[in-house]
């Protein structure tokens, strides 16, 4: 079947999905979440062939860990599913409603976007977290996924259609493209009369093509140059905590601390302990003058390049930097920063708002780690990823991020 097939039957579907009652979209849900458990020996069979497969191809350490599936990662792919059910349902949500003169009752009501492709990497899980969120909020979803994890998402696409099939949904509401054409891709990319939303997830060169290529609307969920800034205002035992944790507990996310700058009053106190700490926990720091001055010939400290400012490792690798000012930190960020997630650590509320206020990444954050920039640990419940694109989703996306609002006005014979 053709991508263009395929876009016209999740079109069709979509429709299906949008009048289905949040109750058959639950137990859809849940059902996939049975059928997993019932099929775990299975589905890691199909990830290991991934695996062998890509490291027989040389894939990079970091995207090998994400391509990996364990029984451990299944049984949270599981308990996601199960809460996504659990959440309230979006489709109809009222959030707004009003009277004007004329006498019209308005409302602003969540409606579901309808067709959804999400092109990413090497992430299995991502199959079912992206299907589960697309159709929990009523829409219909394409998804291609990496060749690397090309079994792997195969499997896991048949299980979720045969849940759809199994509860009286559409099956055409979920499709795997697992085609590796570029050309294929580029058509699907033009398909702006069955496709409402494009959805990129990966590297520059993924968002840089999706970019160039589509006439869809696009959400950008493109890589995490996150920042912390240490303050001279900060306690410098939370910064320390917030900085090395920032970059071990998860080295390969978004959200990962990716350079730390810190303010010239406090960089003597503090330096010392950031490099005995990235020392202790394995990671090689990349400074300007003032750490590798610091480190005293520590052989994981090395002098930054201008290459290493506005990097994403996803590795245990952190730019570090002295800065002058505030006024300086933040410039350092409006030139570097990717938009994803930047951290201010510090004691003054005067400078933590000022810091809020001028920094305009997705999520800004207050003594705490960018590794809070997570959709569940924001209260969402889930996430489809993280946006960004300065339109209506900004930040991590979750279910109100795949619907719409609308206008729905009621009326008694006015006219105009």
């Amino acid at each position: 079947m053709t991508i263009v097939a395929v876009a016209k039957k999740a079109r069709e579907a979509s429709r299906r999905v949008a009048d289905l009652p949040g109750s058959v979209r639950n137990a859809v849900l849940l059902d996939l979440a049975d059928r997993i458990a019932g099929r775990e020996t299975e589905i890691l069979t199909a990830n290991s062939e991934d695996m062998k497969a890509a490291e027989a191809a040389g894939v990079d350490a970091p995207k090998l860990k994400r391509l990996k599936l364990t029984p451990e990662g299944l049984r949270q792919m599981r308990e996601g599913l199960r809460q996504i059910a659990g959440l309230p349902d979006p489709v109809g949500q009222v959030t707004r409603s009003y009277t004007v003169p004329s006498g019209l009752k308005v409302e602003k009501v969540r409606t579901p976007l309808g067709v959804i492709a999400m092109i990413y990497e090497a992430r299995p899980g991502v199959t079912i977290d992206a299907f589960a969120l697309c159709f929990k909020a009523g829409n219909a979803c394409l998804l291609k996924g990496g060749k690397e994890a090309d079994r792997s998402n195969r499997l896991l696409a048949s299980i979720a259609r045969e849940s759809l099939d199994a509860n009286g949904a559409p099956a055409d509401a979920m499709h795997a493209i697992t085609s590796s054409d570029r050309e294929e891709l580029k058509t699907m990319l033009t398909l702006s009369d069955d496709i409402d939303l494009v959805i990129p997830r990966g590297g520059a060169g993924l968002i840089r093509f999706v970019h160039e290529h589509s006439r869809i609307p696009t959400i950008q969920h493109f890589h995490g140059v996150c920042h912390v800034f240490v303050d001279k205002g900060a306690d410098l035992e939370k910064a320390l905590e917030i900085v090395a944790t920032g970059k071990t507990s998860a080295p390969a996310t978004c959200n990962t601390t990716e350079c730390v700058l810190v303010h010239k009053d406090v960089a003597e106190a503090f330096l010392p302990r950031l490099i005995e700490r990235a020392g202790k926990d394995g990671v090689e720091i990349r400074g300007d003058e003032s750490f590798v001055g610091a480190a005293k010939g520590a052989a994981h400290v090395r002098s930054a390049t201008d290459a290493d400012w506005g990097t994403e490792y996803l590795d245990l690798i952190l730019a570090a930097r002295v800065v002058d000012s505030f006024d300086d930190a933040v410039a350092h960020i409006g030139r570097y920063s990717s938009g994803h997630t930047e951290a201010i650590v510090t004691e003054d509320n005067a400078t933590a708002e000022d810091f809020c206020r001028r920094v305009r990444s997705s999520c800004v954050l207050v003594n705490a780690s960018t590794r809070f920039n997570d959709g569940f640990q924001l209260g969402l419940g889930a996430e489809i990823g993280i946006s960004t694109s300065r339109i209506h989703a900004y930040g991590p996306m979750g279910l109100e991020g795949l619907t719409i609002e609308r206008f729905v006005v009621r009326g008694d014979g006015q006219t105009r």
